[in-house]
């Protein structure tokens, strides 16, 4: 990667990549998420659309946020010591065809509360604890979001406001008043194709005009060890 695509990522907060996985790449992982929604949502009425803790749950998922293509993708913003954290599956269907406003990616999965400065508020998702972090960690962290479909401007894609993730963690006024003086980008992928981003950049997405597949799988990684009192919840590492 050229240190140009690099300074261009940390001062926009995202980047998009063509081409990582091949068509018959995507199919296996397509194909794995089925396998898993088949054994574990058998009384499910249509596809389900989000799966959540998947490092330790989907060997392929596992295997893909381990493999060097994607390695290569995350290491010139976080060095060599880092690691998978959390990784979801995500999907755009008629019946499930939901829309996201505009937010920052603020919580983090962890083994237990424990009450920690800067951490916080609590919830529990699929009975996993997660908790709001601190910005000086979530800065800390890469997404990459894996495209198994084609995203063009039609079936809800991310849209995002280039380089707001350098203004920290944000309130509702500050939000607010970004949006309005800010310019989106729609971020439109082929099936195989990556966006990276940082979790503090300002995202959101539509309701898909023709809703069909547009499945995605979230990954995240850090190089930040969490404060003492905390363990994250799934940890991978990457040169495993």
């Amino acid at each position: 990667m050229t240190s140009i695509a690099s300074n261009a990522f940390e001062q926009d907060g995202f980047a998009i990549r063509s081409g990582i996985l091949d068509n018959d790449e995507c199919s296996k992982l397509i194909h794995a998420l089925q396998d898993y929604e088949l054994l574990n949502h058998s009384n499910a009425k249509q596809s389900v659309y989000a799966l959540r803790n998947l490092l330790h749950k989907i060997e392929e998922v596992r295997l893909l946020a381990q493999s060097e293509r994607i390695r290569n993708l995350v290491a010139p913003y976080l060095g060599d010591q880092y690691f998978a954290v959390r990784a979801m599956y995500f999907d755009k269907i008629e019946g499930a065809n939901w829309k996201v406003p505009w937010h920052q990616d603020l919580v983090v999965a962890v083994t237990r509360q424990h009450d920690v400065e800067g951490f916080g508020p609590w919830s529990n998702k699929d009975g996993v604890v997660h908790a709001q972090a601190t910005a000086w960690l979530l800065e800390q962290m890469v997404a990459v979001r894996v495209h198994l479909d084609d995203c063009d401007t039609e079936n809800g894609p991310l849209r995002v406001l280039p380089g707001t993730q350098r203004y920290g963690k944000l309130t509702s006024e500050q939000l607010d008043d970004l949006r309005s003086k800010s310019a989106e980008h729609v971020c439109t992928v082929e099936a195989g194709g990556v966006i990276l981003m940082r979790p503090l950049l300002l995202h959101a997405s539509s309701s898909a005009q023709s809703p069909g597949h547009r499945r995605v799988i979230h990954i995240e990684y850090s190089n930040a060890m969490l404060p003492e009192g905390l363990e994250w919840h799934e940890t991978v590492k990457a040169n495993s």
